[in-house]
């Protein structure tokens, strides 16, 4: 069996927050509606970062940094990833949409597309919206999206984390449109 050794963080090579800011993003920009937990926002910007996510907007109750419980999850990606604070949701998917992103809220609703089953084009902006951890994405905002985006789910429960239903579908996008950022 091949030895493994853990690599130190010097080892890992990543870019620095400037360089960050210069770098080619993946055309997508996360929406958080109203979320509650800070912990959560938190490791949305981390997730963010991770994957290159172009922006996020926090909108209604989502606090913004700077913020201690923010950042104990964010742990400095907070300074990274650009942000803005939009006090109605229906603000930041208007401006959106007027910039040509097409919208998904990720959402359990009739008609909604399984995350498996999504084909995106590289050429194109997008921007998913993922909702207050109890209620969801708001209706109105449901209603003045391009579509749903539902994460296929096999067990008893009925909805995942805002954090891990983030990092699933952040992924999923990255999949198909990373072509440039990995050269």
């Amino acid at each position: 069996m091949a030895k493994r050794r853990k690599l130190k963080v010097e080892e890992l090579n990543r870019i620095d927050i400037d360089e960050f800011k210069k770098a080619k993003k993946i055309g997508l920009t996360v929406v958080l509606d109203n979320i509650r937990s800070l912990n959560n926002i938190g490791s949305v910007f981390r997730t963010c970062d991770a994957f290159r996510v172009d922006e996020i907007l926090l909108c209604g109750i989502s606090a913004s940094p700077p913020h201690i419980d923010i950042h104990k999850t964010a742990l400095g990606a907070e300074d990274s990833v650009s942000w803005r604070h939009f006090d109605q949701t229906m603000d930041a998917i208007n401006e959106l949409k007027q910039a040509g992103y097409t919208v998904y809220s990720i959402e359990q609703a009739e008609n909604s597309t399984s995350l498996s089953d999504l084909s995106l084009d590289i050429y194109k902006k997008y921007a998913i919206v993922l909702g207050h951890e109890v209620h969801g994405v708001q209706q109105s905002v449901i209603d003045a999206s391009h579509g749903c985006i539902e994460i296929p789910q096999y067990g008893t429960k009925h909805s995942l984390n805002i954090s891990v239903a983030t990092g699933i579908v952040i992924w999923s996008f990255y999949s198909q449109l990373n072509k440039e950022i990995e050269q």
